[in-house]
């Protein structure tokens, strides 16, 4: 069963960082990953795409973090991070991690989430 852990939330100050992580576990050779990314939901708001990364390489921000956020992964470790500079009072909520992927032996795509860790950025 592929399940996901993130850490690395806190309480910082404007103008701060963090650096999120994302465990992956459950997944071997059995299993495509295609791609992970990070989202997040602030009270009252629907979930929005923070970064995206494919089993590739190449990364996807939204106008709002871009330049700000980044995304990386460590294939050899199963984990993600999202390393979060210049951080606002707008990016609170809470950050979830996502992976897409598969079984080799059936062709179903399916979205994995973990829990969420929060972030909250005030001074």
């Amino acid at each position: 069963q592929v399940q996901l852990v993130e850490s690395g939330g806190g309480l910082v100050q404007p103008g701060g960082s963090l650096r999120l992580s994302c465990a992956a576990s459950g997944i071997g050779s059995w299993f495509v990953t295609i791609s992970m990314g990070w989202y997040r939901q602030a009270p009252g708001k629907q979930r929005e795409l923070v970064a995206t990364i494919t089993s590739t390489g190449n990364t996807n921000y939204p106008d709002s973090v871009k330049g700000r956020f980044t995304i990386s992964r460590d294939n050899a470790k199963n984990t993600m991070y999202l390393q979060m500079n210049s951080l606002k009072p707008e990016d609170t909520a809470v950050y979830y991690c996502n992976l897409v992927g598969s079984k080799i032996a059936t062709p179903l795509i399916r979205d994995y989430w973990g829990q969420g860790t929060q972030v909250t950025v005030s001074s």
